[in-house]
């Protein structure tokens, strides 16, 4: 299910705002303010709420770092008002309904947000969390602007990082592969309708009094909630696919619904319980498989094109344009692209592993035997059948001034801005109002500036 399983940051800023609510005392000491940014107050509570979320993530956190970070965000903060910048609150909005989204499906509902938050009722933990969210937003406002500030780069610039820079530092450029493809689909219509036969089948037997929950175990294939009968958990509607939540908000409770297509197959939902815009349901999902006559079907077609390209008879990208049934790539000739970033070549870790094992051993222009491997759709990718064509390699190399100036230019491009925001911090922390409790006197801050506010106080 699309969003099933939680999302790491939420559950890491859920457990840094829960801890937040619990975190009264530290090594003894009753919680208290601890630093003073400007009009900005850190406490104790603040600091232990984002180290334990941070070592909830495998994160090394230590107090000292934590509340250099917090200090370094408040004085970003401060900057952002003066400088009169402003949030979208539509924006905002929408990061506080999926977050709100998140939580209370990782709570199970908003009657458990009492043993996460205390007695804070949801519209008061809404005004915090928008809150939050606006301040995030201030500070990285501030930080695009001062990187916005700094002169456009050069190719002048970036020769001069290659002429100071150690040779050992500069990155090297992993092995990259440029591919085309031409792919066939096997008989979607087809497996559409044996999947739909089989779950009305099923839907029948629940409906004749078989438990949604046994079948489930028996024949849905979403791994997540097969084992548990099927159940999902109170979810809010929006982690789900539309069509799945329509469907489901639509059902009164223990009732079954026809079948529903999302990206990730065919359902049948019956629902559990209903509050507001979350839903507790049950699903079994069935994905369409497809039939070795339908490999060899493929295969036998791929074969003879593959091996009309290799006698010159048709050109790969005429044949792509002909025969191949992938829309993304059809219509460049079958050149591939990575939808994530537009490139066309892919790193070792960006192929599907099924795609890498047939160009491995291949030299440029050299094309694939027929393959099965996955398109980019739904969440694990529908089958398809290809022939591969590997167009170049680009050997792992210590970057260059003519092969990589784009990523030579971001890295020089990321030092100045790291040196602006420094100067931005140095001066900041010289004439800032800042107190810094005497607890923190022991802390090797990356900054003495911090610790020389220490000791003037």
């Amino acid at each position: 299910m699309k969003n099933n399983l939680l999302k790491t940051a939420a559950a890491a800023a859920l457990l840094c705002l829960g801890v937040a609510a619990s975190a009264q005392k530290y090594h003894g000491i009753v919680d208290k303010t601890v630093a003073v940014v400007g009009n900005e107050m850190i406490t104790i509570s603040d600091i232990e709420a984002q180290v334990q979320a941070m070592r909830a993530q495998g994160a090394v956190a230590e107090r000292c770092q934590v509340l250099e970070g917090m200090m370094q965000s408040k004085l970003f903060l401060a900057q952002a008002r003066v400088d009169s910048l402003v949030v979208n609150q539509d924006q905002v909005t929408a990061q506080l309904d999926q977050y709100t989204a998140q939580t209370l499906t990782m709570v199970g509902g908003e009657d458990n947000l009492p043993q996460y938050f205390g007695n804070k009722p949801l519209y008061k933990l809404r005004q915090e969390w928008r809150s939050q969210i606006e301040e995030q937003s201030l500070v990285q406002q501030e930080q695009s602007e001062i990187a916005k500030n700094l002169p456009p780069l050069t190719p002048h610039d970036v020769k001069a990082f290659l002429d100071t820079a150690e040779v050992s530092s500069l990155p090297v450029v992993p092995i990259k592969y440029q591919m085309s493809q031409i792919c066939i689909y096997p008989d979607r219509e087809a497996a559409a309708m044996a999947v739909k036969e089989r779950l009305l089948s099923i839907r029948e037997r629940i409906i004749n009094g078989e438990r949604f929950a046994t079948l489930a175990r028996l024949y849905s294939e979403d791994p997540g909630s097969s084992r548990k009968g099927g159940e999902l958990g109170m979810a809010s509607k929006s982690i789900f696919w539309p069509a799945f939540s329509d469907a489901a908000m639509a059902l009164k409770p223990g009732t079954i619904s026809q079948i529903v297509e999302t990206p990730d197959g065919f359902h049948i939902i019956e629902v559990l319980e209903k509050k507001g815009d979350m839903f507790n349901a049950r699903h079994i999902l069935i994905k369409p498989s497809y039939t070795q006559e339908d490999q060899d079907k493929a295969f036998k077609r791929l074969d003879s094109l593959r091996t009309a390209i290799q006698d010159s008879t048709i050109t790969f990208e005429l044949a792509a344009r002909f025969y191949s049934e992938d829309p993304a790539t059809r219509t460049n000739g079958g050149q591939m692209a990575d939808p994530n970033t537009g490139s066309a070549y892919f790193e070792i870790d960006q192929l599907k592993p099924q795609d890498y094992a047939a160009v491995q051993n291949l030299q440029p222009g050299e094309i694939s035997e027929p393959i099965v491997s996955l398109d980019n759709e739904g969440r694990d990718g529908n089958v398809v059948y290809k022939i591969v064509r590997l167009d170049k390699i680009l050997p792992a190399h210590t970057a260059t001034f003519e092969s990589d100036y784009t990523e030579l230019l971001g890295i020089v491009q990321n030092q100045k801005t790291n040196e602006a925001i420094g100067k931005f911090l140095t001066d900041k922390i010289k004439s800032s109002y800042i107190i810094i409790d005497p607890l923190y006197k022991n802390c090797e801050f990356s900054r003495h500036e911090w610790s020389e506010k220490i000791r003037k106080d």
